[in-house]
């Protein structure tokens, strides 16, 4: 399963919101930039119009000087005349073209020229300012030369020399006076290309901008998006447990892995569910869970505990653990104020992060405070009700401090009522299972007066035997508790093939002859053949119950040296729980009173049990008898029949 970290840097948001933001920036730089120069723009128009006017003042100096010689004053009356106009229009257009080539010169055009509030700071190009130096020096020249033909008495200047110097040196003043105006007109032409190349740069930046958002937005949402929605559909046909690539670190990326975490959980769902189907037992439905949901949940430990009539207390009912641990199935805890009476009480499963520091200054037989001892640091609690109308706990451990997430606990809330379905069938299986052992077992009690309690005792010596052996050694794997239970339910049955032998042999009180023994001893095929039956009937409805009662009905007169029957079997050959029930059906024999002997001390039994070691017996069963013997002498001392 695809697992990624995602960055805030390559959510779909932040990319988009960036591109967006860039081409915003760029659209909004070009209207700037195009707007300034715009208005810009206006300031050429007032540079142009002044250089106009310099064109039109040289020119009409030039004008007015040619029609002034062309009729010259012929007496004082005429020159007080000309006084008063041609010298007067001289002098205003002289001051007004002064006035516009200092501005020029100076960078800045003075209000009074264009009619502003303030005055107008003008930037020129090189071209322009050399234009500039070279036409300010021509007017100063010119006005120079005007000043001389002019005189020295400005009341009485000689007007007719100042026209004929006009009328000399004016064409430069035009041609310098025009190239300054076609220098401002470049420079206005150069800015006009410079806005234009601008915007066109801007609008293929906008446009390759457009093409990556597109290109993003196709790599990085529409083709994973098409991705998971086809993946949507192929769950959604049945392909469960499908996995869409992951394509993108982003949201779609998100979805993605958050739709292949569904994908996968449907399938361990139904793969589950089919499971349970098959299984017999609520054993293996927890070790199914477990098994399932290792992908989703950290998990070394799960069971369940059924809550009792009272409230007082809630028994273990079964676990499944990855490792050997202290608690055993049917212990018993204390109720209040654990983990499983809050979880009970909100009817919703509740996290615990750390179970030493949780149970520290509580009930030590809290089951949060026996986790904790088995070196489990945190657990969660899914409430459970069954049909039974009681009320239980699914209880998941891990050795991981704070291993389960708020995700982890919506998750088994939303599932709750899917796992107690589970439980309800497991439950009732087992409940069949039970009903129909004590059946059997009760069938084969009525045909054997000598039975009595020693189906009870000799059960619980098996089941102690099996639980010893499971401990420690090359069974420890084997033995389960599912294991133990099983050889607990069917001890009782490992005579059950007595239906099948004559009332006479059965209930003969002296020794058999050798044709009667022959027949007794085919007892064990004939309750091999009805279990058979039996897991064949229950194999047709998808369950396997009847395995380990079959193995000791048809092998519990088998014989570690090969010497029993009825296949003569050998070692190892000889299934494990028949050499179990071998030594707990013998030891209870010994110890029991019948009519044809009396009781055997236990002591005295122990010793012919070591003497058949190797012999009739698995030596490791009797050795797991002796260090099982505490267990075993409360059990005897209990029920004993002597």
């Amino acid at each position: 399963m695809a697992v990624l970290r995602f960055h805030w840097y390559n959510t779909i948001r932040f990319r988009i919101g960036l591109a967006l933001l860039v081409l915003f920036t760029l659209q909004a730089g070009t209207a700037g930039f195009t707007l300034f120069e715009v208005d810009l723009r206006k300031h050429d128009y007032e540079i142009l119009n002044l250089a106009g006017q310099m064109q039109v003042v040289s020119h009409t100096l030039l004008h007015q000087s040619g029609n002034y010689l062309d009729r010259a004053a012929a007496n004082a009356a005429d020159y007080d005349r000309d006084l008063a106009l041609y010298y007067r229009d001289m002098q205003q257009n002289i001051r007004l073209y002064d006035k516009i080539i200092t501005s020029f010169r100076n960078r800045s055009l003075d209000p009074e020229l264009t009619g502003r509030r303030d005055p107008l700071v003008c930037n020129w190009d090189q071209r322009s300012r050399n234009q500039l130096d070279v036409s300010v020096a021509e007017w100063k020249k010119f006005q120079g030369g005007l000043s001389l033909a002019l005189g020295p008495d400005p009341s009485r200047p000689d007007l007719a020399e100042a026209a004929r110097y006009m009328t000399r040196h004016g064409e430069d003043l035009n041609r310098s006076t025009h190239d300054l105006s076609r220098a401002f007109q470049g420079m206005m032409e150069g800015k006009l290309g410079l806005i234009r190349l601008f915007n066109q740069i801007a609008f293929a930046a906008s446009a390759l901008l457009a093409m990556l958002i597109a290109v993003m937005v196709y790599r990085n949402i529409l083709r994973p998006l098409g991705a998971t929605v086809s993946g949507f559909a192929r769950v959604a046909n049945g392909d469960l447990g499908y996995q869409v690539p992951v394509a993108a670190e982003n949201e779609i990326g998100r979805m993605t892995v958050a739709f292949n975490h569904l994908s996968d959980r449907m399938r361990s769902l139904f793969r589950l569910t089919d499971r349970i189907n098959r299984g017999t037992n609520l054993h293996d439905a927890l070790k199914f869970v477990c098994e399932e949901f290792h992908a989703f949940l950290p998990v070394e430990w799960v069971g369940v505990l059924l809550l009792t009539p009272d409230r007082c207390h809630i028994t273990l009912e079964r676990l499944y653990s990855e490792t050997p641990g202290s608690m055993q199935e049917n212990d018993c805890f204390d109720f209040a104020p654990g983990a499983q009476e809050a979880a009970l009480g909100k009817r919703k499963a509740l996290a615990i992060d750390d179970l030493e520091a949780y149970s520290r200054d509580k009930n030590p037989n809290l089951l949060p405070a026996k986790l904790a001892q088995d070196g489990k640091r945190s657990a969660l609690f899914v409430p459970l009700s069954h049909a039974n109308g009681g009320e239980a706990v699914l209880v998941f451990a891990s050795t991981q401090a704070g291993a389960y997430s708020p995700e982890h606990v919506e998750f088994l809330s939303n599932l709750a009522a899917h796992i107690a379905h589970i439980l309800d069938k497991t439950l009732f299986m087992e409940g069949l299972v039970v009903a129909a052992v004590e059946g059997l077992a009760k069938l084969a009690e009525s045909r054997d007066p000598e039975t009595g309690d020693h189906l009870v005792r000799m059960s619980l010596y098996s089941a102690i035997l099996t639980e010893e052996m499971g401990k420690d050694g090359p069974y420890r794997e084997r033995i389960t508790p599912a294991y133990v239970r099983d050889v607990f339910r069917f001890a009782p049955m490992h005579d059950i093939g007595k239906v099948g032998i004559r009332d006479d042999i059965l209930l003969k009180p002296g020794r058999l002859d050798p044709d009667e023994r022959k027949e007794m001893e085919h007892h064990p095929v004939i309750g091999g053949q009805v279990l058979r039956r039996s897991e064949e009937q229950m194999k047709a409805l998808g369950h396997s119950i009847f395995n380990v009662g079959i193995e000791i009905a048809e092998c519990h007169h088998e014989k570690f040296d090969g010497s029993g029957y009825p296949s003569a079997l050998k070692g190892d050959a000889i299934p494990l729980s028949a050499r179990i029930i071998a030594v707990a059906d013998v030891l209870d024999a010994l110890t029991s009173k019948r009519p044809y002997k009396e009781a055997w001390p236990m002591g005295k039994a122990l010793e012919t049990i070591n003497g058949e070691a190797g012999k009739h017996f698995d030596p490791a069963v009797v050795n797991a008898l002796h260090l099982a013997l505490p267990r075993i002498m409360e059990v005897y001392e209990r029920l004993k029949h002597v």
